[in-house]
């Protein structure tokens, strides 16, 4: 029996942002995006999702203010992150540095984010998202990101991925800045 998509039953702001984002792939989707991958042929091959699970993903965070759809080729469009969508940085952040702690390993985690435009030089950002040089928290795009070790899973073994998006993902990049 599927898991029904509402909470019509509770009167609480997280049970509603739930109904948009609390999908299994959605924060997938939005991680990827804040990282700058825009086409759905990108967002496919690098999250090895299917393709009419992409779609309704796409579809609900587009219907929901999330994403924007916007064309750039004729019959092609591209998912681009919206004011609303730009304001789940600090949950996809948190969750991600959450998972590094308790669900990575001792090593922690995969990858670091930069206070690239801060005015005081930089820093990676420390657990709640500020940058510990400047004390702000810094809007994603003032962001970089850089893997800090080569991709290896929970069970110590290498994971190499060979998609476009993984490939570009190897070097420091800026976030919102559109992949590959």
């Amino acid at each position: 029996m599927p898991l029904g998509r509402d909470y019509d039953r509770q009167d609480c702001a997280l049970a509603r942002a739930l109904e948009v984002v609390g999908e299994r792939w959605t924060l997938l989707v939005l991680r990827d995006c804040f990282f700058g991958v825009r086409r759905f042929a990108d967002l496919r091959a690098h999250l090895d999702i299917p393709r009419a699970v992409l779609s309704e993903r796409l579809g609900t965070l587009v219907d929901a203010g999330i994403l924007e759809r916007r064309p750039y080729a004729a019959g092609r469009d591209e998912y681009v992150l919206t004011d609303t969508g730009l304001d789940l940085w600090p949950v996809v952040f948190g969750l991600a540095r959450w998972g590094d702690r308790h669900r990575v390993g001792p090593d922690g985690g995969r990858r670091r984010f930069r206070h690239a435009d801060c005015p005081a030089g930089g820093a990676d950002l420390a657990d709640g998202g500020v940058c510990p040089a400047c004390g702000t928290l810094p809007a994603p795009a003032s962001l970089e990101t850089r893997p800090l070790e080569p991709d290896s899973g929970a069970d110590g073994e290498r994971h190499v991925r060979d998609d476009a998006v993984s490939l570009a993902l190897r070097r420091p990049h800026r976030l919102l800045v559109p992949l590959p």
